[in-house]
């Protein structure tokens, strides 16, 4: 049952439009088709990715407002009362960044899923309305075979832009008093790790998967990069404004 919802809602979708991508692409670069699918990707979740970055941000202008409510000495339901007024009226959600994570995740599976298996555009797979690609070349742009893992270039590429989508994320609030809390400093931790040590993760991942799920992980980067430098001249924009 799991494995159906699985080849119906995640592996059947991401095959039939890798096959209809490589199918239009001259020469049948499968590595381009992986490019614009993930594009396309990134789109569909701009809105949420977007609302997810503004959160942050939000946060960090709370900051201040959070703290306040929790020196104000009343009881736990009323400060979690207090907080949710506090998000309902700036309307943020601290758990979005969380969600689309949640979402992302399986699109990663399904794709390492589909290479795993051998990309093979077996039209018992297909759509009736998607054609089998006549060519499917692996080597993308005609140097790297996608379909093996062990690609340091990608490997690279991938911790290199994965470490500047961490760097251009909202930096998180620190408390303006002199004495260092708890939150402070696990806040300063996490942007550490965030900044520091997932790059190096990820480069192990996309060292350890195929090729195409790293150049997946890599232009998604560079998309969130693009984004979050909209983001903030957009939020620097309405500073200057206001």
């Amino acid at each position: 049952m799991l494995g159906q919802i699985w080849n119906i809602v995640l592996y059947q979708p991401l095959l039939n439009i890798l096959a209809f991508f490589v199918s239009i692409i001259p020469g049948g670069d499968v590595g381009i088709a992986v490019i614009i699918v993930t594009i396309l990707v990134k789109a569909a979740l701009f809105p949420l990715s977007q609302r997810s970055i503004e959160s942050q941000a939000k946060m960090n202008l709370l900051n201040p407002e959070l703290k306040k409510i929790k020196n104000s000495g009343a009881s736990k339901e009323e400060q979690a009362k207090q907080t949710f007024e506090l998000y309902k009226k700036y309307k943020t959600n601290p758990f979005s960044g969380c969600l689309l994570v949640l979402i992302q995740i399986p699109i990663i599976f399904a794709l390492y899923y589909v290479f795993i298996r051998g990309l093979s555009f077996n039209p018992a797979n297909l759509y009736s309305f998607v054609h089998a690609p006549a060519t499917s070349n692996m080597n993308f742009l005609g140097v790297l075979n996608i379909a093996k893992n062990h690609i340091w270039i990608l490997a690279i590429l991938a911790g290199v832009s994965q470490f500047f989508q961490a760097f251009y994320m909202p930096k998180p609030a620190l408390s303006n008093t002199d004495k260092e809390s708890f939150q402070d400093s696990f806040s300063k931790s996490m942007n550490m790790q965030m900044r520091y040590v997932f790059p190096l993760i990820v480069a192990f991942i996309g060292y350890s998967v195929s090729g195409a799920v790293a150049l997946y992980w890599i232009t998604s980067n560079v998309f969130a990069i693009g984004q979050q430098i909209y983001a903030k001249k957009k939020k620097n924009l309405l500073v200057i404004q206001k």
